[in-house]
């Protein structure tokens, strides 16, 4: 049993759950067994990522991601009050297509984002209002924000818990934090074990269920006010990729699909193990 402290309930003992992962052996929070650097982890998160690291080509699946933030913009609709919901923030805005999509909604839509090519992209095709940093060190000053999404975005940072603090310092009560993260708890999760996709550290640090990621987000002052699963739209080249090429080492079974001409060509999954989050500053 290893000593490490809690960052959902700060209790200081875990259990190997699988090579490398670690679980809280009191209220269930999964995380990496790793210690990464500031620059270590920024590293990962270079143009590679998104050209052949963890992505094929992210940019090429631009229809795909904007058909997702399409879904859940009609979701995170349902809680935003014209009147009071006026400005967002986007922690992990890549090429910025969710805020492009959802700009029409706000007075003011800005985006943070540690990858310089995401950045540039999203400023010169879409003249978004994003810099280029990490959300922890980056002075925002007195600003206050009303919405704040975090889209498949806090399993990779060092501390999230640190980010949701910030957040509550930059926000005011009634104001939405949104996010989609895995659920280790799913049936997926703990039928896959340890062979499930979305465990693959060091790009996934931190595996949540609806419960430790409840328990930290009204540790902050948020109330959980929608939780459940969703789908996404993926491209057939990606979802090739990631099974052909990260995973199995296969790329000239991947290639044979890229002759094909059906990399992108897309469909809908649900696999019920993506949790989409709303929760309200209290």
């Amino acid at each position: 049993m290893t000593s490490n402290l809690c960052l959902v309930c700060h209790h200081n003992a875990s259990k190997t759950l699988y090579p490398g992962i670690l679980k809280c052996t009191e209220c269930g929070y999964v995380y990496a067994d790793m210690t990464l650097t500031d620059e270590e982890l920024f590293a990962l998160y270079n143009e590679a990522f998104f050209t052949g690291a963890e992505f094929d080509d992210y940019a090429g699946d631009e229809v795909f991601f904007r058909k997702n933030f399409r879904l859940r913009i009609r979701e995170l609709k349902k809680f935003i009050d014209p009147a009071r919901h006026k400005d967002l923030l986007e922690i992990g805005s890549a090429y910025g297509f969710f805020l492009d999509e959802v700009r029409s909604e706000f007075d003011s839509v800005q985006g943070i984002d540690i990858t310089e090519a995401g950045v540039r992209h999203a400023r010169e095709q879409f003249h978004l209002d994003v810099v280029e940093g990490d959300f922890l060190s980056h002075d925002y000053g007195a600003q206050k924000f009303d919405v704040v999404c975090l889209w498949d975005t806090i399993e990779h940072v060092r501390s999230p818990h640190l980010y949701v603090e910030k957040i509550a310092h930059h926000t005011e009560p009634g104001a939405l934090l949104a996010i989609t993260t895995a659920d280790i708890d799913s049936v997926n999760g703990r039928v896959r074990g340890r062979r499930w996709r979305m465990i693959h550290p060091p790009t996934h640090l931190h595996y949540f269920s609806r419960e430790t990621l409840t328990r930290l987000l009204e540790s902050y002052g948020f109330e959980v006010v929608y939780n459940h699963y969703c789908g996404f739209y993926r491209s057939i080249g990606q979802m090739a990729y990631n099974v052909l090429v990260l995973r199995q080492q296969k790329p000239r079974l991947f290639r044979v699909i890229q002759k094909a001409g059906i990399e992108k060509l897309g469909l809908y999954l649900n696999l019920y193990d993506i949790m989409f989050v709303i929760a309200r500053r209290l």
